[in-house]
């Protein structure tokens, strides 16, 4: 079984892969597109892809991908995010004169930089791969922010660890198929629907989702690109009766311009 992620060894991606199963091929992915595109094109049977952290809110570019990709939803999991200084072996954090690292790592990590104003911080792609160069060619006082996992793998010493402002860090990852799955008592689903453009056609729809006793867990909204003016909703819902929401989705395709199921799963509690 193949599955792949966005990034490398060592990212939070696979730190999600090795909890979610129990055995698998590891397909490392440039960005989020390219992703997508292997699930669809069957290099992969299964995609893991960050959806929402609980600092920085969704990634919005990644529901567009979903939906674009007709990717479904299967299944979803919820990680601890925690980032730590990694150096080679032997150093202190003042000899660090750089600091590389994903762009949302580096500012959820500011507050502890600014006692070292001496440490010049700079983007990479990605949390492992800058740990990965960092053992590949021995880069002496430079360093890296990412997992407890890379820092094994690439054999590097952490100086500090869970550096990041705020401590209860998690991020949302959604497990992605090319098909939908038949999920046994499945008490989640992700939505996109397209409504009218007029006065409490949106309202209409929650109002009715309230009716037939769905939990509304997220909404967000993207611009339709060939409609100005006119945007699509994608909403998380919950429900403990498969047959009121089966009752609901029959009347939000009614009242929707566009509608469709992005996936059907299980809720995992943070």
């Amino acid at each position: 079984m193949k599955v792949s992620i966005q990034g490398i060894q060592g990212s939070f991606h696979h730190m999600v892969a090795n909890a979610y199963f129990d055995s698998f091929e590891l397909n490392e992915c440039s960005t989020f597109e390219r992703l997508a595109k292997s699930v669809v094109e069957k290099e992969s049977e299964y995609g893991i892809m960050a959806i929402e952290n609980s600092i920085a809110g969704s990634i919005l570019p990644n529901y567009a991908l979903i939906d674009n990709y007709n990717l479904f939803i299967t299944g979803e999991s919820s990680l601890s995010i925690n980032h730590n200084l990694m150096c080679l072996p032997n150093q202190n954090i003042n000899e660090i004169r750089e600091v590389h690292s994903h762009p949302m790592a580096l500012l959820q990590c500011s507050k502890f930089f600014s006692n070292y104003p001496h440490i010049k911080l700079i983007e990479s792609e990605d949390t492992a791969s800058y740990a990965k160069n960092i053992r590949d060619n021995n880069l002496r006082g430079e360093g890296a922010i990412a997992s407890i996992d890379a820092s094994k793998i690439y054999d590097l010493q952490i100086l500090e660890s869970s550096i990041q402002t705020i401590k209860n860090n998690k991020t949302r990852f959604v497990i992605l198929e090319k098909k939908k799955k038949n999920i046994a008592n499945y008490d989640k689903a992700a939505l996109k629907f397209i409504l009218d453009h007029k006065r409490g056609s949106l309202a209409s729809v929650l109002n009715m989702m309230s009716d037939c006793s769905l939990n509304l867990t997220k909404i967000q909204s993207l611009p339709v690109i060939e409609t100005p003016g006119k945007y699509a909703f994608f909403v998380d819902i919950t429900f403990k009766s498969v047959e009121n929401y089966k009752k609901a989705i029959k009347i939000i395709e009614l009242m929707s311009q566009e509608f469709k199921i992005l996936g059907e799963y299980k809720y995992q509690k943070s």
